[in-house]
């Protein structure tokens, strides 16, 4: 072991940090970008908006977003009918920052999160890298299921009795979607926990399916984050956040870096919400693309899971790696997940649909390679 290794925290040696490939690659469809651009007419927004912030970059921005927090307050209550106010609004650089500070806030070290596995990977990256002890709960006792019923969310949930708790829907790397009532009886059951919500896909949510925004009221320990980086194609600026009782998001400001909302981050954010409507239409086109190809895997004899987000986990792989080389090979880059016998393929354009359709029906009708070692 090296120095450095020798003075690395203890609790983080021999973990391995996140990390996706990024490949040039004609077709990638590995870590649930948005594969459309972004519309001309947000765009030529940024310009003027950044344009008007660029002579004044010289100051600190506001420390308090409030433009961005009044924008994302509207956007949350026009398209779900929950009503929420700008001070119940939390942003930071990404979700994945949003997520840090509720731990940075709530966890630490001698505290303890609970989560249901396989779900978002960065949720047990965050807990341990300030110190929590992370715990994986079941999500079903049949490893084939990828539900996670309330009664046996509830009984680890007071089994463990956690500090902060984090349920995901819909579920990466699953897709399905959770019912309120496991999030009504994780947090009954865990009486000292904040509970964290993450529906970072849940724009491209089948019809019906319900959003735990509508259990904020009168739940003063409930968090549900989203982000901007899936339905409003946003992965390059970096803007997730949250919706709160008042309260738990003016905690926040004990652990965030003083102004750690860029000028240029809010300026662009607040263009995006002058046109939500073309921001949005890419998500029906996604959730198209999505329901296509669910219905070409199924015709391929695969077994791809019901999913409420842009993508979709397929099983009936022998060997997943295998198939996840043999589609590189042919240009088209997905996930492995690490879940045996299923990949993750992101929902992209009507063309990156056919494009991966046609690896794997090449794939599949291909005999497998004798290993020569």
């Amino acid at each position: 072991m090296s120095g450095l290794q020798d003075l690395l925290r203890e609790d983080l040696r021999g973990h391995e940090p996140y990390g996706a490939p990024q490949l040039d690659v004609p077709v990638a469809l590995n870590t649930n970008e948005s594969s459309y651009e972004v519309p001309r007419t947000v765009v030529d927004a940024i310009v003027r908006r950044v344009g008007e912030v660029a002579p004044t970059l010289n100051r600190y921005p506001d420390r308090e977003f409030a433009a961005v927090r009044e924008a994302l307050a509207g956007y949350v209550t026009s398209t779900t009918g929950c009503a929420v106010d700008a001070d119940q609004i939390w942003a930071a650089n990404g979700s994945n920052e949003v997520l840090q500070h509720l731990v940075q806030a709530f966890g630490g070290a001698e505290r303890t999160a609970l989560g249901f596995t396989p779900s978002y990977s960065m949720h047990p990256l965050i807990s341990r890298g300030m110190g929590m002890t992370w715990i994986d709960g079941m999500r079903s006792c049949d490893p084939a299921v990828f539900d996670v019923s309330a009664q046996l969310a509830a009984s680890q949930a007071r089994e463990v009795d956690p500090h902060v708790v984090f349920l995901c829907s819909p579920n990466n790397p699953t897709g399905t979607a959770l019912a309120l009532d496991v999030v009504e009886a994780v947090y009954e059951a865990a009486p000292h926990a904040i509970i964290v919500v993450d529906e970072a896909y849940a724009e491209f949510a089948r019809p019906g399916t319900p959003s735990a925004l509508t259990l904020l009221p009168g739940r003063e320990r409930l968090v549900v984050t989203r982000t901007m980086s899936k339905a409003f194609a946003f992965a390059g600026v970096r803007l997730g956040y949250l919706a709160a009782d008042a309260e738990l998001t003016s905690l926040l400001r004990l652990v965030r870096l003083p102004y750690h909302l860029s000028a240029v981050t809010q300026a662009v954010t607040c263009a995006a919400f002058e046109h939500t409507g073309d921001m949005l239409a890419m998500v029906e086109a996604i959730k198209g693309s999505r329901d296509a190809l669910v219905a070409g895997l199924d015709a391929l004899g695969l077994t791809p899971v019901p999913s409420d987000a842009n993508f979709v986990l397929v099983g009936g792989f022998p060997d997943e790696r295998a198939t996840w080389q043999a589609l590189l090979e042919r240009g088209v880059l997905v996930r492995d997940v690490g879940i045996p016998h299923h990949l993750r393929i992101t929902a992209g354009t009507p063309e990156e649909t056919q494009a991966v359709l046609t690896a794997l029906r090449e794939v599949i009708s291909t005999p497998a390679r004798k290993d020569s070692r």
